[in-house]
């Protein structure tokens, strides 16, 4: 073809398979500058790199680094100077170590760190628990109570953080003395009281005596710490007494449950006593009334006969003598005896108004 012979190339100018090895636009395919196609040069990548942050980095990368670093810090302090204090916490700011007079409250609050330093406290209900059995060998929790008996008390203390500042800075280890006075205050209750008050009679009101005299005492000491409750959560003897312990508790509640069954039995007894006593009571007031209320009629009755015969003596005495006999004569078998005729015969005449018993009925009376 008339190209095939320019230069020994194609169309464009190059040769097609040259020795240059290009393309038809002059020039060869693009490859990796340095080492003739192998892998981009490490050292060359730093060095772009370099070029790029000067050109990035303000009066050139021996001056803007200062700057860098400065905001680094800023910004490195600008966080330690901002503290959050969350719903459940307070917190007390020092400055220099002394702490300042205000409370900070829960949200975000700001101070000049390093110069000012903040101590942060939970101030919800929190819980103390003392004695238990850890251990055979632990003592904690062993009281001598006041008929001279031993009880393992095991109770907690719920308190919360009434004084932030004076819960960090009054006390050196607030928890620690929180403890120790809680024991002191239940040996001192407990040594007042029998074993029984202890045990099951009178829990609530040595609660409400330990209660009171802690918060005194923690009052005194400027800890802030407000006592909400004393939770008696369980008492038991000693593990080498513990059975023969035992052994009391069921005799005296064998003794407490005998003594109900005789008040129960007795007042049984009582009542019906009582319900007697009552009845024979009523029953003589009724006896009574009615023997006053009978005589009261016969003295009213005896007035109204005597009053009678006063106005006619002989037929009243007549009166009187007819009725009495025949009171007398009413229910008796009568036998009328006559001197001249003997024995006279006396119709029944209150039979004859009876009902005549049929003769069937008569034989059978018979047999």
């Amino acid at each position: 073809m008339p190209w095939s012979n320019q230069n020994g190339g194609g169309p464009w100018g190059g040769g097609g398979g040259g020795g240059n090895n290009q393309g038809p636009w002059g020039q060869g395919p693009n490859r990796p500058r340095g080492n003739g196609g192998g892998p981009p040069d490490l050292e060359d990548i730093i060095r772009r790199g370099q070029d790029r942050l000067r050109r990035l980095v303000p009066g050139g990368f021996n001056g803007g680094i200062f700057l860098i670093i400065a905001a680094v810090v800023v910004v490195f302090w600008l966080i330690q100077c901002v503290y959050t204090i969350q719903p459940d916490e307070r917190g007390v700011e020092l400055r220099f170590g002394k702490p300042k007079e205000e409370v900070s409250l829960p949200g975000l609050h700001f101070h000049f760190w390093p110069m000012d330093q903040v101590e942060v406290v939970k101030v919800t209900e929190q819980q103390q628990n003392i004695g238990g059995r850890a251990s055979a060998s632990s003592t904690a929790g062993l009281m001598l109570s006041g008929d001279q008996n031993i009880l393992n008390v095991q109770f907690s203390v719920l308190y919360t953080i009434s004084d932030p500042k004076s819960y960090l800075f009054k006390l050196e280890n607030p928890a620690e003395t929180l403890q120790q006075v809680s024991e002191s205050a239940m040996r001192e209750v407990v040594g007042r009281r029998p074993a029984q008050d202890a045990f099951r009679d009178n829990r609530q009101p040595i609660a409400s005596e330990v209660q009171n005299i802690i918060q005194g005492t923690m009052d005194r000491y400027g800890a802030g710490i407000a006592i909400n409750r004393v939770n008696i959560e369980d008492v038991a003897p000693p593990r080498e007494v513990a059975d023969a312990f035992e052994e009391v508790q069921r005799a005296d509640q064998d003794k407490q449950r005998l003594v109900e069954e005789a008040n129960q039995y007795a007042n049984q007894k009582l009542g019906g006593a009582r319900g007697q006593a009552a009845q024979v009571r009523e029953e003589a007031a009724a006896y009574k009334d009615r023997v006053v209320k009978e005589a009261d009629g016969e003295a009213q009755r005896f007035v109204s006969v005597y009053n009678q015969y006063i106005k006619a003596p002989d037929v009243t005495r007549t009166r009187l003598f007819l009725e009495t006999m025949e009171s007398v004569l009413k229910n008796s078998n009568k036998v009328i005896l006559d001197e001249k005729q003997g024995v006279v015969p006396y119709l029944p005449l209150n039979e004859i108004g009876k009902t005549p018993v049929a003769p069937l009925a008569q034989a059978q009376e018979i047999k």
